[in-house]
């Protein structure tokens, strides 16, 4: 082969290389697209598919009080899974130490709103913020008894109790609803159910 042959099977080699080179990374380029736009439709799906409940307080009456959970559908979901548990008013993890030796690890104990979930009943926790999950299928039921929150210990007397009581009066009760069915990533779902008997419906958290 002569020099002339030698650098024609050179420059052939090179864009025979090339031409590898473009098509691998225009193959990995078409994965990349595929596999974003399989995530798009499947997140399309997972929102499409986001569960329906419903909830009202039937009560004012502490004694009397009860959380209705209706799941309205999709039926498609079969039983769905729920879990739920109560929010604060607010974001209270970074308020600095109140005085009096009030630590952020007691105000965690104090449910930051009017009720909380009855203590021994429907797998309460120890302070009624969260109760054990349960299942609903589509367009059923499920009730679990409330209290009104107690006042945190600082809150001294009569006339901490009243401030306490005041604070909340009209404020809803806010919750955090965890839902899983099988098959399907979980939902994170979030209500402010009034306690006029009003009925509310789920509104899914931003970028959940």
């Amino acid at each position: 082969m002569g020099i002339a042959d030698t650098s024609i099977a050179a420059v052939a080699a090179l864009f025979s290389g090339g031409a590898a080179v473009a098509a691998w990374r225009a193959s990995r380029e078409a994965n990349a697209t595929a596999a974003n736009v399989a995530q798009i439709e499947r997140n399309r799906w997972h929102s499409e598919l986001t569960p329906r409940l419903r909830m009202r307080i039937t009560s004012r009456h502490p004694a009397m009080s009860k959380l209705i959970v209706q799941f309205e559908g999709p039926a498609v979901l079969g039983p769905l899974s729920v879990t739920l548990r109560i929010r604060d008013d607010r974001n209270r993890s970074r308020d600095p130490e109140l005085a009096g030796g009030v630590t952020a690890a007691m105000r965690e104990r104090v449910i930051w709103g009017p009720c909380r979930f009855r203590l021994g009943a429907d797998g309460a926790d120890d302070i009624g913020r969260q109760v054990a999950s349960f299942t609903v299928e589509a367009d059923d039921k499920h009730l679990l008894a409330l209290d009104l929150s107690p006042a945190p210990d600082w809150y001294e007397g009569e006339a901490g109790e009243r401030r306490w009581r005041e604070e909340y009066e009209h404020a809803r009760v806010r919750l955090w609803a965890g839902c899983e069915a099988v098959g399907h990533k979980p939902w994170w779902l979030s209500f402010e159910v009034p306690r006029n008997g009003d009925w509310v419906e789920n509104g899914p958290l931003p970028g959940a």
